[in-house]
């Protein structure tokens, strides 16, 4: 059975860090494109990161970029997501999904597709 558990989400004071982990159950993470998404009460699902499984190339939400890096240790089964600078408007929901298909990117922008999905952690920034 497909399995992803996020973990690592809490409460921190803004300009704190956290690293959340995704770890995976039932298939091998090493052949699959890994995403981290989150969502904000009342806000829209945004993609926050991606990492492409064929070549290790990375992806970022603007909004994140030179905060936020994704990694992958395929000898855990499991894909990070460390997070520094941290502000109030990341506080959110943040999910890991994978999916089998590559990563995309057009105009600056990219798609990280998600076939299945962990139930999430929650990340709050406040002090």
């Amino acid at each position: 059975q497909v399995q992803l558990v996020e973990s690592g989400g809490g409460l921190v004071q803004p300009g704190g860090s956290l690293r959340l982990s995704c770890a995976a159950s039932g298939f091998s993470l090493a052949y699959y494109t890994i995403g981290w998404f989150r969502q904000a009460p009342g806000k829209e699902h945004e993609g926050v990161s991606c990492i492409d499984v064929s070549d290790g190339s990375t992806y970022y939400a603007d909004s994140v970029k030179g905060r936020f890096t994704i990694s992958r240790e395929n000898a855990k089964n499991t894909v990070y997501l460390q997070m520094n600078d941290l502000t109030p408007e990341d506080t959110a929901v943040y999910y890991c999904a994978a999916d089998l298909d590559p990563p995309t990117s057009y105009a600056g922008n990219f798609y990280c597709p998600h076939e299945f999905w962990g139930q999430g952690t929650q990340v709050t920034v406040s002090s």
